[in-house]
């Protein structure tokens, strides 16, 4: 069993840092893309081309398909939610609460 948690938590680890690259990487390596022309196969493997969805060039102009940083920044969130509530700080504050709610007070 810990070691199904242990490959979720790695994926989600693999996923939030993906995310986070789509949200905040830079464009860059895709701008120079677009301003530097007969880049040879060796440099155009060092570009960082991840932000890029897709690219379609017809032989008058160039178009950059950029992935949409607000929904990665929404990813982003709903992994994070994901992970506080199932937190034992989360678990332990929502037993709490049922138990007040349930009539059991501590004179808090």
């Amino acid at each position: 069993m810990e070691a199904i948690e242990n490959a979720n938590r790695a994926k989600k680890l693999r996923l939030k840092k993906g995310y986070e690259k789509l949200a905040f990487g830079k464009t860059n390596d895709a701008v120079l893309l677009l301003f530097q022309d007969g880049l040879t196969p060796e440099e155009l493997k060092k570009l960082d081309l991840t932000c890029l969805s897709g690219i379609r060039r017809t032989k008058d102009t160039v178009e950059l398909c950029f992935y949409d940083r607000l929904k990665a920044l929404d990813c982003l969130r709903a992994l994070e939610s994901d992970e506080e509530e199932k937190s034992p700080l989360y678990r332990a504050l929502m037993e709490s609460a049922a138990k007040t709610e349930g009539g059991e007070h501590d004179g808090v």
